[in-house]
């Protein structure tokens, strides 16, 4: 498989990479536009994110896989309390610089209020950490690819539950769903789940003393290395594509956190390549 800078992911990419750059310009005053400096920057971009996945091209299925974990596995890593001020940053609203957007509920809330408290966010883990038991350890319990603000009474709820669809509204997450043993996100980041989800099931393959995380298409896989439903989650992915938000998220831990990416915010035509 040829990577192709037309590819409609690179447009995308292209619109996360200048979301990283900061505006010099006083409040009030005009900006230049410039758009050979764009171009060059979308270019750049492109390349940079073209030579990560060089291995990758011409493969599939579970080469293509293979190929991609030895891509993805290097990276630098942080602890579980450094994941608090990662994640003020990877999911730093775009509207309010204050603020981080949480992932099930969609709500927009201060940063400062991380903690444990009823209306305080806290760090959840997409694939649940009891899957693989892997707990808050350096490397699985701290990959930041799967870490996301939410709301802790809407955390608890979802507790170590697999992805399904259907349930009953879930309250403080308008447009989720939950049953005994599936909870269904928001329609806006189904395919961020199923994107996150997948990365895991790549990056984690029995390797660094963890367990060789995989996905399945079953629920109520309780301790074992496993989530599901995979047919679900590919349909999400292809429901959901990445958005800017999805794409800097991809950016930012790459370039200040961990040092590497979810190739299927890249690339999620890979989904089908290896499921």
């Amino acid at each position: 498989m040829k990577i192709s800078p037309r590819a409609p992911w690179a447009a995308g990419l292209a619109v996360a990479a200048l979301a990283l750059i900061p505006a010099t310009a006083s409040a009030g005053s005009q900006r230049t536009a410039a758009p050979h400096a764009d171009a060059a920057a979308t270019a750049a971009t492109t390349a940079s994110v073209d030579a990560c996945y060089t291995a990758a091209e011409g493969k599939t299925g579970a080469e293509l896989k293979t190929a991609l974990h030895n891509i993805i596995k290097t990276q630098s890593k942080v602890t579980y309390d450094g994941v608090w001020n990662a994640l003020k940053v990877t999911d730093q609203d775009p509207a309010n610089p204050n603020n981080v957007i949480l992932v099930y509920s969609g709500r927009s809330q201060s940063k400062s209020t991380n903690g444990g408290g009823v209306n305080d966010w806290n760090r959840e883990h997409v694939w649940a950490k009891s899957h693989g038991d892997f707990g808050t350890a350096t490397g699985p319990g701290t990959d930041l690819h799967h870490l996301r603000p939410e709301d802790v009474t809407v955390n608890s709820t979802r507790g170590n539950k697999d992805f399904d669809m259907g349930g009953s509204p879930v309250a403080e997450a308008p447009g989720s769903f939950t049953d005994s043993d599936s909870f269904e996100p928001r329609d806006a980041v189904k395919g961020d789940v199923a994107r996150m989800l997948l990365y895991m099931a790549v990056r984690y393959d029995g390797g660094d003393g963890f367990a060789d995380l995989e996905v399945n298409d079953k629920v109520n896989n309780g301790t074992a290395p496993a989530i599901g439903r995979i047919s679900v989650l590919k349909q999400w992915n292809q429901q959901d594509p990445p958005d800017a938000f999805e794409q800097r998220r991809n950016q930012v831990i790459f370039d200040t956190f961990q040092h590497n990416r979810n190739p299927f915010i890249d690339h999620p035509e890979w989904v089908n390549s290896i499921w």
